[in-house]
């Protein structure tokens, strides 16, 4: 009997279709992505084992470069009424007679890291300026830093609060003595170190994971 011939079948594909979902797929992750922006100060923190992330959110954030300037930064992307009720705080406290519009500033400005009569500057600075910044007078007693603190806390009243402390590696422990000065002057006796993230042995891992302090990066 004469063999039956199967007819052969094309084996193209269109991938068109495939092609169009990846792109729109990519496009939804390029568009819904938050990008980090640059950090005004360049700080090189310790390493350590981490498992938590920096919140963005009801903390405050303190950062010392390696020339032992200190900064003030609040993090609160979810309400940003807070940013006027401390600026206004700030205000009144320290009787600085900002206008209405250096105190509306005062939520684009990542950090601050001068002194109480130079505010009014920083305020209106561009914002490629305000990376250049001499650092919050403090000293043995908290220094002004102090006065920051108090009104993070007074503006962030009821809510839970977190505290963190990022230093640079070549910073001096007595500045950072006097941050922490500063803290316990406002009854703040917990706060979290920002480290850089360091994978540890498996073995170690429960061990670092179980303990009550917490690190974050």
């Amino acid at each position: 009997m004469p063999s039956v011939k199967i007819p052969k079948k094309s084996t193209f594909v269109d991938m068109t279709p495939f092609v169009d979902v990846a792109f729109l797929i990519l496009t939804f992750f390029i568009m819904a992505t938050k990008f980090k922006p640059p950090e005004p100060v360049e700080i090189n923190t310790p390493n350590s084992v981490s498992t938590q992330e920096l919140p963005e959110s009801n903390a405050v954030l303190v950062t010392i470069d390696k020339e032992g300037k200190v900064y003030f930064t609040v993090l609160s992307e979810k309400d940003k009424s807070i940013y006027n009720a401390i600026i206004d705080d700030i205000n009144t406290t320290r009787n600085l007679g900002l206008s209405p519009a250096q105190k509306s500033n005062y939520s684009k400005t990542y950090l601050v890291g001068v002194s109480f009569n130079q505010l009014k500057q920083l305020l209106e600075a561009p914002e490629a300026l305000q990376a250049k910044q001499p650092g919050i007078p403090i000293d043995t007693t908290g220094g002004e830093l102090t006065y920051w603190v108090q009104s993070a806390k007074s503006a962030f009243a009821g809510q839970r609060l977190q505290f963190l402390v990022k230093g640079d590696n070549a910073s001096k422990y007595p500045v950072f003595k006097n941050v922490i000065t500063a803290l316990k002057k406002n009854d703040v006796y917990k706060y979290n170190l920002i480290t850089a993230p360091e994978d540890a042995p498996h073995f170690i891992k429960t061990y670092l994971y179980g303990t009550a302090r917490r690190w974050w990066w």
